[in-house]
Parts: structure tokens; C-alpha cells; sequence
């Protein structure tokens, strides 16, 4: 008897705690988020030659679960999967692209078992994504997109911690209702106002209106909130929307011809964002190019090549009087992205001008 309980008595205390050892696992992962990460590729997924290869590199290379897997400290912080959507470098996202990865975004949104989403994503383009989000996807929950100006095989490479910080804000019930979110050099930004305003370093992205916060040591911080509308006040929602309006932009300077807006809209273009010097300013023999498209139904619509401030309705221009629309704050390439979300609905300048001042 004595010789039996040696044996028994030592196996199932061994049971017992490998099952209490179980049971404070799943409270454990219970109690955390669940994030997915999507991927589209980018330099965040991207591999240099050596070490010393901080701008010379292949983008879209290593897929997501090897990128999940080089941040190990993401299991700490939340019940991560992820998905691997595309894997490009961001300039070559299309309409159809962005349209894919919406859908994908919002049907993820829906899930009870998703507490938040993170795109990993190119910086090229990233800002324009993130906004299209933002105005798209109808949703309180955090959605984060994120990138890296280095590649992971970089030394000092940067998309390890933004990949963390993106998920901690992504799982963060303080993210909710914010809008899009992006998470690059410890800062956190507004889908809506960041913008990439330097190439090579770091803290290559930035708003002319500030960060809304900051990630430290996976905490985060808070100063200011988005006062646009977005995500669950949007009045577009990408479950409804099949397709994007054609617009194009026209990069304005000292001898830009009139024949390029020509072009645009022979090419299809519903809508042309004319991309102005100062104050969204048109060139004299620009202008009466810009009143003939007007008449034939395509959108004119007057940002600024300047990488801070706004365009003012009527000055510069009557834009009153030649029912031209402002872009406000929005620099072209994110004009682009709100006028082709706004055409697939509603076609009037009046109601086109509102939604610039509104999104």
C-alpha cells in the first residue's frame, strides 16, 4: 500500500497542477484582447542584403507569421493572429486593393472574438489607406495601421516596436472610437491627418495639427481627440460601396500646361484634384480649361501642393462662381481618396463641398 501511494500520489499531483497551470492560462488569454493582424506587405515586411541596408532593400518580403513571430512580446499584450492579405510595396495599391482590404477590415470588425485591427502596410502610401478607412469602415473598435521606414533586418530598425505599439493600441478599450489610428515612432496619429512628409528617417510621418498621443512602453498616453467625422459617423460605408469614382490629380507649377487636366478627363475622371501652388492657386490660362470641364460634369477641385495650412473657398479663385470645390485641409492625394469615396454616392458640388468640410 505504502508502495503504491509513493507512485500514485506523485502522478496526480503532477495532473493537478498541470491542469491548474491550464486553467490560468486560459483566464490569462481570456483577460487579453484579440488583435489580427492584416498584412499587405511594405518595408515593415521588407529584407536588406546586410545589416548596414537601411534604404536599400526589398519590400513585401516576409510574411506575416514570421513578422508575428520577430515580436515575441506581442503575446504579452494581446491574443494576436494574423492574415496575409497582399504583399506588396504600398505604391502599388490600387482602388480594387483598398476596396479588398475594407471589406476584409469591416467583416473582421463584426466579430465578436476581434477586440481590434492592425494593418501592417508600406509607407508610401499608408496615410492614403488610413484614410480611406477612416471615412469607410463602421466600426467603435481600434484599427491601426502601422509600417517602418527600415527594414527588420536593419540595425536600428524601427517596425519591431511600431508593430508592438500598434497592437497594444489596437487592444486598448481607450483606442475605442477614435477613428483610424496610426502607431510610427512612439507617436500615435489620426488616420485623417497624418501625412509622410519625410523619406530615409525615422519620424518620417506627421500632422500639421499634432499628434493625438504617445505609446510608452506599451502605455498610452493620450492629449487630444479627432473632431471630424468618421468610422461609425460616416455616411459611407464600405459594405455598400462596389466600386470607386476615377479621379486624378494635376501637380500644378510654373508652366504647367492646360492640356494635363484635358487629359485627365478624356482619361475618365469624374472629379480632378488640381494639386495648386500657395492657396490652391490656378494659373490665368489654366482657368478657362478648369470652367469648360466644369461644364461638362467634372469635379474641380482646388488643394495645395504646400505641406501645411489650408485652401480657402473664394479666395484666389471665385469658386462660388465657377462651382468649384475646396479641399480645405486635405493634401491632394487625400483629396483624391475623399472625393472617389464621395462620387460613388453623390454627385452635386454643394454636397461634395459639405463633405470637405465635414470629413
Amino acid at each position: 500500500m505504502k508502495e503504491e501511494t509513493n507512485h500514485v500520489y506523485p502522478l496526480w499531483k503532477k495532473l493537478a497542477r498541470a491542469n491548474l497551470a491550464a486553467a490560468a492560462l486560459t483566464v490569462a488569454a481570456a483577460e487579453k484582447p484579440n488583435v489580427v493582424i492584416l498584412a499587405t506587405g511594405g518595408t515593415i515586411a521588407g529584407a536588406g542584403a546586410t545589416t548596414a541596408n537601411s534604404a536599400s532593400y526589398q519590400a513585401a518580403k516576409v510574411p506575416v507569421d514570421k513578422l508575428i513571430m520577430s515580436v515575441p512580446e506581442l503575446a504579452n499584450v494581446a491574443n494576436v493572429r494574423g492574415e496575409q492579405v497582399f504583399q506588396i510595396a504600398s505604391e502599388s495599391f490600387t482602388n480594387e486593393r483598398l476596396l479588398e482590404l475594407g471589406k476584409r477590415v469591416s467583416a473582421l470588425s463584426k466579430q465578436t472574438d476581434v477586440d481590434g485591427i492592425v494593418i501592417t502596410h508600406g509607407t508610401d502610401t499608408l496615410e492614403e489607406t488610413a484614410y480611406f478607412l477612416n471615412l469607410t469602415v463602421h466600426t467603435n473598435k481600434p484599427i491601426v495601421v502601422v509600417g517602418s521606414m527600415r527594414p527588420g533586418t536593419a540595425m536600428s530598425a524601427d517596425g519591431m516596436l511600431n508593430l508592438y505599439d500598434a497592437v497594444v493600441v489596437a487592444g486598448s478599450p481607450d483606442a475605442r472610437a477614435k477613428g483610424v489610428l496610426v502607431t510610427m515612432n512612439d507617436q500615435i496619429d489620426s488616420g485623417r491627418d497624418i501625412t509622410k512628409a519625410i523619406n530615409i528617417k525615422t519620424n518620417a510621418f506627421s500632422s500639421q495639427w499634432g499628434s493625438l498621443g504617445m505609446i510608452v512602453e506599451g502605455k498610452n498616453y493620450w492629449f487630444r481627440a479627432p473632431v471630424k467625422r468618421h468610422t461609425i459617423q460616416s455616411e459611407f460605408d464600405i459594405d455598400k460601396i462596389d466600386q470607386l469614382a476615377p479621379v486624378e490629380i494635376v501637380y500644378a507649377y510654373g508652366n504647367v500646361p492646360a492640356s494635363l487636366y484635358e487629359g485627365a478627363a478624356a482619361n475618365g475622371a469624374k472629379a480632378i484634384i488640381h494639386a495648386g501652388t500657395g492657396n490652391g492657386s490656378v494659373a490665368d490660362r489654366v482657368v478657362p480649361t478648369l470652367q469648360k470641364l466644369r461644364a461638362k460634369g467634372v469635379q474641380i477641385i482646388r488643394s495645395a501642393r504646400v505641406p501645411a495650412g489650408f485652401v480657402l473657398r473664394n479666395a484666389e479663385q471665385p469658386d462660388d462662381k465657377y462651382d468649384w470645390v475646396v479641399a480645405h485641409d486635405l493634401n491632394p492625394q487625400k483629396a483624391r481618396i475623399l472625393a472617389a469615396v464621395a462620387l460613388s454616392q453623390i454627385t452635386s458640388s454643394t454636397e461634395i463641398q459639405r463633405v470637405f468640410w465635414e470629413y
